[in-house]
C-alpha cells in the first residue's frame, strides 16, 4: 500500500514507520518538528529512521537511507496548500493519521494551537483524502475522551460527553468528525483511544518521561492529587502492534469504528513511582499537590473490542516496560554506568 503516516517525528509516529518499514508498503512521513518539546529529540528519531536532519528543508521529500520505501517530507497539516498537492501528486491509499497538538495541560495555556492543529489540521486531512480516493483513514483519538467517567473499565460504548480539557474536547470533534465523512462519503474510518503511551523515544511532557528524568537528576517529582490516582500505562511496542493490524487490515465495509487501545490494567501512580525506583537504583523526591485542573483521577481500557476484531493482546508488563525505557534513557544521554 502506499501510506501517508502524519506525525512521524513525533513518538508514536517514529515507532509506527519503524514497524512498517521493510513489510512492502511505500511510505510518505510528515512532520512540521514544532519546538513543543525539545526539537532534538525528534530529529534524533527521524535520524533512526534514516533521515538526514541537514537534508530537511520544508515541502520537499527526503529519501531514508536505511530504508528505501520511506521517505520524509517536513510540512504542516495545517497548510492547507501543502497538504492538497502532496494528496494530488502522491494518491495515497492510506493515511494513518498521528499528527496532533498532544498535552492535556498545554491545552490550558494555549488553547489556539489545539483547535488549528486537530480540528483544522485534520479537517484538511478529511477533505484532502476525500478529494483523492484515499481508500481508508486510520486516526489517533484519545482516553481523555472519556473524561470524568467513573465506570471502569472505560468501554467504547460509555459516553463521551463531558471532556474535562480542551484537549480532549478536539479528540472527541476527531471522531464526530471522522464519522460525518465516513458517512457522507463512505470512506472507512478506524479511531484509536490511546492510553498513556510510554517507553524509549518517549515524549518529554509525560509522566513516565518527566517521573525518569526528575528521579535520575535529583529533581523534585511534582505528585499530583497526593498520588492518589491510576494511568492505564500502555508500553510502545503493544501500541504499535495494534495500529500495524488496523492499518493492514482495512474494513471491508465503510464503517466508522472507534477502539481502544490500551493495557488493561491501570496502574497506580506511586507503584509507577516505586518501579522507576527499582529499575533506576535511585530515590525518588516526591512533592505532593492536589489534583491540577484537566486532570482526571483514573484510565483503564476495556480493549476487548480490539481484541475481538485484530487479535490485540498487550504483553509487556509495566516492571519490563519500565526497564526498557531506562536502559533506553541511559544510553540517549549517555550516562555512565555506576
Amino acid at each position: 500500500m502506499k501510506i501517508l503516516i502524519t506525525g512521524t517525528s513525533g513518538f508514536i509516529g517514529y515507532h509506527t514507520v519503524k514497524a512498517l518499514s521493510g513489510r512492502g508498503h511505500d511510505i510518505t512521513g510528515i512532520d512540521n518538528i514544532n519546538d513543543y518539546y525539545d526539537v532534538n529529540l525528534k530529529l534524533s528519531r527521524l535520524a533512526d529512521t534514516g533521515i538526514d536532519k541537514d537534508a530537511i528543508n520544508y515541502g520537499e521529500p527526503v529519501r531514508s537511507t536505511s530504508n528505501p520505501d520511506y521517505n520524509f517530507i517536513k510540512g504542516d497539516i495545517m497548510d492547507t496548500g501543502f497538504i492538497n498537492e502532496l494528496f494530488r501528486t502522491e494518491r495515497f491509499d492510506l493515511v494513518c493519521h498521528l499528527a496532533a497538538q498532544a498535552g492535556v495541560r498545554y491545552s490550558i495555556e494555549n488553547p489556539h494551537a489545539y483547535v488549528s492543529s486537530n480540528v483544522a489540521g485534520f479537517l484538511n486531512i478529511l477533505e484532502a483524502g476525500r478529494k483523492n480516493h484515499v481508500k481508508y483513514i486510520v486516526y489517533a483519538s484519545s482516553s481523555s475522551v472519556y473524561g470524568k467517567n467513573s465506570k471502569v473499565p472505560f468501554s467504547e460504548a460509555d459516553m463521551t460527553d463531558d471532556p474535562v480539557s480542551l484537549y480532549a474536547a478536539t479528540k472527541k470533534s476527531n471522531e464526530l468528525m471522522a464519522n460525518v465523512y465516513s458517512n457522507m462519503y463512505g470512506i472507512p474510518m478506524t479511531g484509536l483511544r490511546f492510553f498513556t503511551v510510554y517507553g524509549p523515544w518517549g515524549r518529554p511532557d509525560m509522566a513516565p518521561f518527566i517521573f525518569m528524568d526528575s528521579v535520575m537528576n535529583g529533581r523534585p517529582i511534582r505528585v499530583f492529587n497526593h498520588g492518589n490516582m491510576s494511568r492505564d500505562f500502555t508500553y510502545i511496542d503493544d501500541i504499535v502492534s495494534g495500529i500495524c493490524s488496523v492499518v493492514e487490515n482495512k474494513p471491508e465495509d465503510a464503517s466508522h469504528r472507534i477502539y481502544n487501545i490500551g493495557h488493561g490494567s491501570p496502574v497506580n501512580l506511586m507503584d509507577f513511582i516505586r518501579i522507576i525506583e527499582e529499575v533506576s537504583g535511585k530515590k525518588a523526591v516526591m512533592k505532593m499537590e492536589d489534583m491540577q485542573s484537566g486532570d482526571v483521577q483514573q484510565t483503564y481500557a476495556d480493549t476487548s473490542a480490539l481484541g475481538r476484531d485484530y487479535g490485540y493482546a498487550p504483553e509487556v508488563a509495566i516492571e519490563e516496560g519500565l526497564t526498557n525505557f531506562y536502559k533506553w534513557y541511559r544510553s540517549y544521554y549517555n550516562i555512565d554506568k555506576a
